[in-house]
């Protein structure tokens, strides 16, 4: 099943393509064929270089959340409406506290709910379920450890993560919610896919290596749900759920089959696909338009989520 190759000159705009160069230059098309601390060392110069700093009004503190290392954000002299369980990003393989360490900071600072961002262990060191099982953890001790709303949150490969999460814990009483930036759910050989499978910073190529070094080279599982949401039989009771996707990404169908399933089950949902965005654009979200009011639509469906608020208003 072949198309016509994508126009990203027409699609993609100046700022966005500004912003895929600068990440190109400092995270090459190559670097998947690295080593892994190669890979890591790149990512990490990379985060660096797109390092927005802290907002004024965040406490931040490194913990240990049951053995599983992680960073807290607390609002500064203010009460937490809700705790935000967040995973980052990076293939499974990449990525730590301090990739995403200035988007928690801002998820703090703008919804006014305390952040707790997993330091996940990553493959092909802790193959699977190893990454999986500590998001688990680190929510279960979220919940011990504060009362109010939970709401689970992550980008790609953490988007993955805090999705198996939520089918695991759809049952536990102060779960409101979870928000899944282009995440990876395991829908396969999707339309996005084959459309986009040279895309800018994500090609099917990268997203097969990644789905392999999760189970250090073995047979990715087909059937495991804390593996890949989409492989769950059951969609009932999972909680309200906001996804929002890069429309240049092989990843956006995931979300479209992911909600259409909980759609079936009458489970509050609300996809938005961002138009011209590529995968990865968190970090554009300071230099292009585009990313800018997508963020803004993260944060506001983000505080819907923690305040049980209809999720209509995030593009409102």
């Amino acid at each position: 099943m072949t198309g016509a190759p994508m126009d990203y000159q027409q699609l993609i705009d100046r700022e966005t393509w500004d912003f895929i160069h600068k990440t190109q230059s400092h995270y090459p098309d190559e670097t998947v064929s690295f080593t892994i601390d190669q890979q890591r060392a790149v990512y990490d110069q990379m985060c660096a270089a797109f390092y927005a700093g802290r907002p004024d009004g965040v406490d931040v503190q490194d913990i240990a959340a049951n053995a599983v290392a992680c960073r807290l954000y607390s609002p500064d002299h203010k009460h937490a409406i809700a705790t935000i369980v967040y995973a980052h990003g990076g293939g499974f393989v990449v990525g730590g506290l301090d990739s995403h360490d200035d988007v928690c900071a801002e998820i703090c600072a703008r919804t006014g709910a305390r952040v707790l961002a997993v330091d996940y262990r990553l493959a092909p060191e802790h193959a699977h379920p190893a990454a999986y099982d500590d998001c688990i953890t680190a929510i279960n001790w979220a919940a011990a450890q504060w009362d109010g709303p939970i709401v689970l949150a992550g980008d790609s490969a953490g988007g993955s993560l805090m999705a198996c999460a939520a089918h695991a814990l759809r049952q536990m009483p102060q779960l409101r919610g979870q928000l899944l930036i282009y995440p990876s759910l395991g829908a396969g050989q999707t339309a996005s896919l084959i459309a986009h499978a040279n895309a800018p910073l994500l090609t099917a190529a990268d997203m097969a290596f990644y789905r392999t070094i999760r189970t250090n080279g073995a047979e990715p599982p087909s059937d495991d749900p804390r593996f890949a949401a989409l492989a769950d039989r059951d969609f009932t009771a999972l909680p309200p759920t906001i996804l929002i996707t890069a429309d240049c990404d092989p990843l956006r169908d995931d979300s479209m089959i992911y909600t259409q399933r909980l759609q079936a089950m009458g489970i509050p949902v609300l996809w938005v696909n961002e138009a011209g965005l590529v995968h990865g654009y968190l970090r554009a979200r300071h230099s292009a338009a585009r990313a800018r009011a997508s963020f803004g639509r993260i944060i506001r469906g983000l505080s819907a989520l923690c305040n049980s608020d209809p999720l209509s208003q995030v593009v409102a």
